[in-house]
């Protein structure tokens, strides 16, 4: 299996390449290469749901990009140690109806010798938001360089 740099032990500097390269994953909204960055028998967990492995992965993030609309992500490093890194993040999406939401919440992630995600905990708070409340407005895809990140944002 190929690995997935960076790999631990992290860096501040490779930490924070870490964070940045998940979330352009993630903005992708492409359940399958999201997936390559975990463990075959990664363990997650999103609010109250519970998945295990790559085929599970894919079938949650499918899920859930076909409800949350729109999606575009920021994610930001808040420590880091060893294999572990703990991030805190904030998503801005639209369900079918077009109601607007930030979600806001916190990762702990913890990889294999590859680099690979083996752990993934997370807490989602959701906040419903008018659309003129939106604070991210690229293109979907990638988030630009030039972009405010969380801290800019107050967020």
């Amino acid at each position: 299996m190929p690995s997935n740099p960076p790999a631990p032990p992290f860096t501040e500097q490779t930490a924070i390449e870490k964070v940045r390269l998940a979330e352009d994953a993630w903005n992708t909204r492409d359940p399958r290469r999201v997936a390559l960055a975990y463990t075959p028998d990664s363990r997650r967990r999103n609010r109250a749901e519970f998945v295990t492995g790559r085929e599970e992965i894919i079938d949650f993030l499918t899920w859930k990009w076909t409800r949350e609309q729109d999606y575009r992500l920021i994610k930001e490093l808040w420590a880091f140690h060893g294999n572990r890194i703990a991030v805190r993040f904030a998503y801005e999406c639209h369900d079918d109806s077009g109601n607007w939401f930030r979600s806001y919440g916190n990762e702990n992630w913890e990889f294999d010798d590859e680099g690979l995600m083996r752990v993934r905990l997370a807490c989602i708070n959701d906040l419903p938001i008018q659309e003129s409340e939106r604070k991210y407005h690229w293109t979907l895809g990638r988030r630009p360089d030039n972009h405010p990140g969380l801290s800019d944002l107050g967020l």
